[in-house]
């Protein structure tokens, strides 16, 4: 059994969020599950003191933890084919999958991009979450950054907290919009429905800004950078201004329909089976030379054949 003992401080960002869930995200190493039981029993605690987990926190607090460490499940090696943009001895920067679960959890023990990278690179399994820097939905496809030493990881984990990461997205969505513009509204777990994120007042904040590449008769493909990080953001985002993402099964509600649509856009819209959505650029950084550097990955063959569609339709209708 071993002792483990670290300390965290709180972001001023996480003024207002449930000590619980700031605690998942400063010690990554461990389940939100765990971590309310260590904080319910005192051995994570706020500024020196016990606390509830539902406790809100101002920003600026100490945590502290020291606790036994026993039965922990280690993460397995798995040979899972991933797609290298780029490595050297500091970063690798991965095309994820559309389908692919980043990290063990609830529901999926195996087969995420954590197993696969260290099948990849055994020397990771010493890096919280084999050092993933940040974090993309299941269905999301597109590029992330993992580092391959504890400094480098820390000093890329600092550059996101400073929002100097630069994160884009190309999505296709439900709706014309009329023109570019941002969504500036904060996001918080939903009140009834625990799986899920909804924008609610007293909510983390949270900034999106859009761009429209292209209109069709029903649907748009916007390009989108985050300001934030939050999860489902992009998402709930889009949702929350009525223009969600095609194939969304949690945001998006019923495909809409172009008026009058053949039965290949109709079959396409009904049948898309992940929201459309792919990182396809990152930039930041360089951990050794300070220097930007910037990575791209194109559209996913799915998400270009929904483009294609889409422009067939409404070139139909010319």
């Amino acid at each position: 059994m071993d002792r483990i003992f670290k300390r965290a401080l709180v972001p001023s960002d996480f003024k207002g969020s449930r000590l619980d869930k700031a605690a998942a995200t400063l010690f990554p190493d461990f389940s939100r599950s765990r971590l309310k039981t260590w904080i319910e029993s005192g051995a994570l605690t706020l500024g020196g003191m016990k606390a509830e987990p539902k406790t809100r926190l101002g920003g600026g607090e100490e945590l502290v933890l020291d606790a036994q460490l026993d039965s922990v499940i280690p993460v397995e090696s798995e040979n899972i084919p991933l797609t290298v943009v780029h490595q050297d001895k500091s970063i690798l920067v991965i095309d994820k999958p559309p389908g692919l679960v980043v990290h063990p959890g609830a529901g999926n023990p195996s087969g995420t991009l954590q197993n696969a990278l260290l099948n990849l690179d055994a020397s990771l399994s010493i890096l919280p979450r084999a050092g993933i820097v940040h974090r993309l939905d299941k269905d999301t496809s597109g590029l992330l950054l993992i580092a391959r030493t504890m400094g480098v990881r820390n000093r890329l984990v600092a550059e996101l907290e400073r929002r100097e990461i630069q994160r884009r997205y190309e999505g296709v969505c439900q709706g014309v919009a009329t023109g570019g513009g941002k969504v500036e509204a904060p996001i918080s777990r939903h009140p009834k429905d625990r799986r899920k994120m909804a924008v609610l007042t007293g909510g983390r904040p949270a900034l999106t800004h859009y761009r429209v590449m292209e209109k069709f008769r029903a649907h748009t493909h916007l390009a989108l950078t985050l300001n934030t990080g939050r999860t489902h953001q992009i998402r709930v985002h889009l949702a929350h201004i009525r223009m969600p993402l095609v194939g969304d099964p949690v945001y998006g509600g019923r495909p809409r329909f172009p008026s009058k649509p053949g039965d290949e856009i109709r079959l396409l819209l009904q049948e898309f089976s992940r929201q459309a959505l792919h990182a396809t650029r990152l930039a930041f950084h360089h951990p050794e030379d300070g220097k930007l550097v910037s990575y791209r990955s194109p559209l996913p063959d799915d998400i270009r054949m929904l483009l294609e569609i889409l422009r067939k339709d409404a070139n139909a209708g010319d």
